[in-house]
């Protein structure tokens, strides 16, 4: 099943800052990569997504449907363990 990782951030958000290498080593160790997104010059995206917080993690089927969400800062394991949750094409490891 594919998917989607929708990341959004803002500027100058320091829990954003701590987020960003810990999603870079999410997609390098599942072999994908997440949307990046700026709400704040993307105002489209504050109300359909219901953003309130930054940053927020947003885990979608690929029929659009919410799989996942993460408000605030959070932990590689579990971040990867809900994409691995959501997704059959990622492998888990031996």
């Amino acid at each position: 099943m594919a998917i989607r990782v929708l990341y959004f951030f803002q500027e100058g958000c320091m829990a954003c800052h701590e987020q960003e290498p810990i999603l870079a080593e999410v997609e390098s160790a599942l072999g994908m990569r997440a949307e990046r997104i700026n709400p704040a010059r993307e105002r489209s995206y504050i109300g359909k997504y219901r953003l309130s917080v930054t940053p927020t993690i947003v885990i979608e089927q690929d029929d659009g449907t919410e799989a996942a969400r993460f408000e605030g800062l959070v932990h590689r394991e579990q971040l990867e363990e809900a994409i691995r949750g959501v997704s059959r094409d990622i492998q888990r490891p031996a």
